[in-house]
């Protein structure tokens, strides 16, 4: 299971080590999208991502009035922003998860 640091998954290639990114993305309005919209969206976000050949899995977005917050598993920051030119979605920023903490943190 993904540990929220790294993971290894298994490719053509051999194993690679892919790394948790977060993914900024300034997109004026999105916030007013309608859910067919958003539908849409992800239509081209999956789309792009089968051309990158497992080289970036889509997590989740969080959908904010102006931008979305995207978690993704992929190979290199590369690999995001080719997503990005893609799809036509920006990359504005793009993260490297160093940890994942949540309330169950606290117990140890």
């Amino acid at each position: 299971m993904f540990d929220g640091v790294r993971s290894y998954f298994g490719n053509i290639r051999g194993v690679v080590v892919v790394k948790h990114y977060i993914i900024e993305r300034q997109i004026p309005g999105i916030g007013a999208f309608s859910k067919e919209q958003l539908r849409e969206a992800a239509v081209i976000s999956n789309a792009a991502l089968d051309k990158l050949s497992g080289r970036a899995r889509w997590l989740q977005s969080f959908v904010c009035s102006d931008r979305t917050f995207c978690s993704y598993l992929a190979e290199s920051t590369d690999a995001i922003r080719d997503h990005a030119r893609l799809s036509g979605f920006p990359a504005t920023q793009i993260f490297e998860v160093a940890a994942v903490i949540g309330p169950e943190t606290a117990s140890g």
